[in-house]
């Protein structure tokens, strides 16, 4: 059958094949399509990888093109995410808005090594760390997260009065349900018991595409 859409009835799209599999710490999903010649794309999709690739390409061509994306996708990732610094500016910014100033971190950081927590604080240090897992992620829910764990600065646990430091907050419901998917979606178990953390998942919404020929070396990316 020809790859051209002149050559389809009216209403009969390709047929697209899908492959799921995981890459590293990444469910990557497959998708051929007889309408796609030359480029290859890739996008996040709640907790997987998306890449989509001509029907032609060989299963080499495939996986080849697959790390290719995935490596672009994090570099993109990467780029956009604030440093420390600006995130200490951040929860400044927050802590005034929301919380009259009265949280006040002497630290904020981003960390490789929370992959069971969104985020944690130790109050006495006056220190607020967050997962570098969240990066990537739509910016009103790190915001959530940064002013989550400024509230644990001034109250422990998550009784009444802890959520009521969040009640300005517009985005804290929307935030947290977002959260709670993504940990739903990868079947992690929701931390909800320390007074200085939250629960941890991953999940990105945005894409890059290339034409197909020899991937282009891979961009490397930044430490959180």
């Amino acid at each position: 059958m020809s790859a051209d859409p002149a050559h389809h009835p009216a209403g009969r799209p390709d047929r697209e094949r899908t492959v799921s599999g995981t890459a590293g710490s990444h469910r990557v999903e497959v998708r051929r399509s007889a309408r796609r010649r030359r480029t290859v794309s890739a996008y996040r999709e709640g907790d997987r990888t998306v890449v989509l690739i001509p029907a032609r390409m060989s299963a080499a061509e495939e996986q080849r093109w697959v790390a290719v994306m995935l490596d672009k996708l994090a570099a993109q990732e990467s780029r956009r995410m604030p440093g420390d610094a600006e995130l200490a500016a951040r929860a400044e910014r927050l802590s005034e808005q929301y919380l009259h100033g009265r949280a006040v971190p002497d630290t904020v950081r981003w960390v490789t090594n929370q992959n069971s927590r969104w985020g944690s604080c130790t109050p006495a240090e006056g220190s607020i760390r967050l997962s570098h897992r969240l990066q990537g992620m739509p910016e009103y829910v790190i915001d959530y997260v940064l002013l989550h764990e400024l509230a644990h600065l001034l109250v422990p646990g998550h009784g009444p009065s802890f959520w009521k430091l969040l009640e300005g907050y517009p985005r804290t419901e929307r935030a947290r349900g977002f959260l709670e998917g993504v940990v739903a979606a990868e079947r992690l178990p929701h931390n909800n018991g320390d007074s200085g953390h939250l629960g941890d998942g991953n999940h990105a919404g945005h894409g890059t595409r290339e034409e197909q020929g020899e991937p282009a070396p891979a961009e490397p990316t930044r430490d959180a």
